[in-house]
């Protein structure tokens, strides 16, 4: 009968195997090895038992096969999986049954001091890997790498935010892996920092035993007899003694030397090195410049300059530090009459003591360079283009032009003016194409950004008008007159803030379409970047002050409930569904959606005139009545990045220019100046503000200078409108 072996598992399991015999009544016991005894198992079997793991998946196959055999066994064998120890095999018998029972965990109770190891570096310091892209080798030999992208300071930030068991997670760093500490762990490491003992049962306050016994004892410790060397005088000792006597015979050792009664004066500074830091550094101390003596002080001085009898007792009624001399002048005959100074003692003491506690180190001067503290900035011909100087003047108003917009191509332009007439010039010739009478002041005027919409509009008084420009492309004025005749007006028209009126057939010759009557004064009208809704600030006091209209449906809402405060300015957000409105103090950030508030700038200025949002939505500027233009970043601080004091006189309006880096701030002082204002997509490196160019070319008249600026949308060209009613581009 061919025996069956029965070949046990190589995986790292705690599995106790027992190879059990049983009557055989098959076969009978099988025949022993060639050298009849129990032989020593082979160095591969051995390598087995001897806890070395095999590469190979097929440990569990190979026991099925040996439960699959036939079982039949004589004598009792009992293998087990040990490291260190020699496993002997007994005599093979041809049928065996194995039998497989769960081993216990020899280190379930084992109380080693021994930190657990789980990765699979092994017991080796993970330092050591720091430079290298592995951190250890498998059982292979291939290296295992590190992860591509390692945790960073952000990315702790962010557990630390989103894991509200942060605070109680620590690192292993034998490991590598994130361990949180239990309630026991954190009162344990709690009771180390303040110093008390890690055990709580333990009270370092009982009372102390006393080993000793403080009776006299009457018997020795030992009963040990006493040696025979402690009763005869020591070679050695005598040695010692008999040197000591010949050293002091010889006059070199003195036993009682006479003290020297002679005091001993120290120079603090006489073993100072000169290399040293103080040394280096040491320097002349000049005493200081005494006035010259003059008459007063002379023995003999001319008569006015000897006081009165009045002048004093005066003097001595005056304090100390409100006297004009700390002596009185006196007359004697003779030099030789002079008496002794009364204070000479007192003074020459405090002298010394001022030189002796006088610091013999002067404080280095820091020589810095004043350019040095100037930043270092790019010249402004690096950062071309940007307009340099006046290209063109659009004249035609009679009064201030107080506002102007440019059309998403950049062909035309629109100005509003104080003489009551809305103009529409082309941007290339300065030719002034159409004329519109509104037969009041135009406060505002703004281009829809939708290049498909060919609509202006502009507020005037108490209504904002809609007009068609009737410029360009035929197809795209008639289909935005179609737009706005598609929409059907309700039965029963909801109760709205604002009322929407169609224009009259004289008024739509003119280009009027629709008038949006409020009932208030309108002091600005903006556009969203999709050109479907318009926001208007209204000059009164109340929560209506922001309303939102919606052209294709011809609705308006008031956003807001209450007040914050006289509004000044609002802008849409380019690319996010925020609405930000600049009162006099502040500027809030308001979510349309969510229709809460997200942010309160607080721009530290007396009164905001204009405000500005940039093209990428992360930063905005405002100027003041105060000559300030404040920077913002959105992402950094509700507080202001960079405060721009450029202009000497208020600034009126401010702007961004829609593909260049550039923004623009217009003043009373009858200037414009342009800045390049570039922002980067890193969040860590902060904007950079460089003012390139200031423009002039406005007059003063009622001593206001500049009232708008705007950009062109495609070129580096910025216009700006005057109190002197022109127009003027500069390129």
């Amino acid at each position: 009968a061919s025996a069956l072996t029965a070949k046990p598992s190589l995986q790292p399991s705690n599995m106790e195997i027992r190879l059990e015999p049983r009557p055989s009544l098959l076969c009978d016991s099988a025949p022993s090895h060639s050298d009849g005894s129990n032989s020593v198992l082979s160095d591969s079997e051995e390598s087995v038992f001897s806890g070395l793991e095999d590469s190979g998946s097929d440990s569990s196959e190979d026991y099925s096969e040996g439960e699959d055999g036939t079982s039949c066994d004589k004598g009792s064998v009992v293998m087990e999986e040990t490291s260190g120890e020699q496993v002997k095999a007994g005599p093979p018998c041809p049928t065996m049954e194995v039998t497989v029972t769960p081993r216990r965990d020899e280190y379930e109770e084992d109380s080693s001091d021994e930190e657990d190891i789980r990765n699979t570096v092994g017991n080796v310091p993970l330092a050591w890997y720091d430079d290298f892209p592995h951190v250890g080798y498998d059982l292979d030999g291939k290296r295992i790498y590190k992860p591509l992208r390692t945790r960073d300071e952000l990315d702790q930030f962010l557990d630390k935010m989103d894991d509200p068991d942060f605070w109680r997670t620590v690192q292993d760093r034998m490991t590598g892996h994130d361990l949180r500490l239990t309630d026991e762990q954190v009162a344990l490491v709690q009771r180390l920092q303040k110093g008390q003992f890690g055990d709580v049962n333990f009270n370092p306050y009982e009372p102390a035993v006393d080993f000793f016994s403080s009776d006299i004892m009457i018997h020795p410790v030992t009963n040990r007899p006493a040696d025979k060397r402690s009763f005869i005088p020591s070679l050695v000792e005598k040695e010692k003694v008999s040197r000591m006597v010949h050293a002091i015979k010889m006059g070199w050792i003195q036993p009682r030397r006479p003290r020297d009664t002679t005091p001993n004066f120290y120079d603090l500074w006489a073993q100072e090195d000169p290399n040293a830091v103080l040394g280096r550094h040491k320097m002349h101390v000049p005493a200081p410049k005494l006035a010259l003596p003059g008459h007063a002080e002379s023995y003999n001085p001319p008569p006015e300059y000897l006081p009165s009898e009045e002048e004093r007792l005066t003097w001595t009624q005056q304090e100390p530090s409100e006297r004009k001399h700390n002596f009185l002048p006196q007359k004697f005959l003779s030099l030789r009459a002079v008496p002794a100074y009364g204070r000479f003692i007192q003074e020459r003491f405090e002298r010394c003591l001022d030189l002796y506690l006088c610091p013999r180190q002067r404080k280095m001067r820091v020589n810095v360079d004043p350019e040095d503290l100037i930043p270092k900035l790019p010249r402004p011909r690096d950062l071309q283009p940007f307009p340099v100087c006046q290209a063109l003047v659009y004249r035609g108003h009679s009064d201030l032009v107080r506002c102007l917009s440019v059309s998403p191509g950049g062909q035309w332009l629109a100005s509003g003016s104080d003489d009551g007439s809305v103009r529409l010039w082309e941007v290339a010739t300065a030719r002034c194409m159409r004329t519109v009478h509104v037969g009041g002041v135009v406060k505002s005027i703004a281009w829809n950004p939708n290049s498909a919409i060919c609509l202006v509009a502009a507020a005037m008084d108490d209504a904002v008008l809609l007009l068609n420009p009737a410029l360009g492309d035929r197809l795209l004025v008639s289909s935005t007159d179609q737009l706005l005749d598609a929409v059907t007006t309700p039965v029963e028209p909801a109760l709205q803030p604002a009322r929407w009126l169609e224009a009259s057939g004289e008024e739509r010759l003119e280009g009027l379409r629709l008038r949006i009557c409020h009932g208030k004064p309108v002091t600005q009208v903006t556009w969203h970047g999709r050109g479907d809704y318009l926001a208007v600030v209204l000059a009164s006091p109340g929560h209506t002050q922001v309303l939102i209209h919606q052209l294709s449906r011809r609705r308006s809402q008031s956003p807001f409930r209450r007040s914050h405060g006289q509004v000044q300015r609002v802008a849409f957000h380019p690319t996010r569904p925020f609405l930000l409105v600049a009162s006099q103090r502040s500027v809030r950030v308001y979510h349309l959606l969510r229709q809460e508030l997200t942010k309160k700038l607080m721009p530290n200025c007396k009164w905001v005139s204009s405000l500005a949002v940039h093209p990428a939505g992360d930063n905005i500027i405002c100027g003041s009545y105060d000559s300030k233009l404040v920077w913002f970043d959105l992402d950094l601080s509700t507080k202001p990045y960079k405060v721009l004091r450029h202009h000497k006189k208020a600034l009126r309006a401010v702007a961004f220019h829609p593909r260049y880096p550039l923004f623009a701030s217009g003043s009373d002082d009858g200037s414009v100046i342009v800045c390049h204002g570039m922002v980067y997509n890193d969040l860590l490196q902060n904007p950079l503000l460089v003012p390139v160019k200031v423009l002039k070319g406005h007059v003063l008249t009622r001593e206001l200078g500049v009232l708008d600026v705007a950009f062109h949308p495609t070129q580096p060209w910025v216009f700006s409108s005057g109190a002197d009613g022109t127009i003027r581009l500069f390129s």
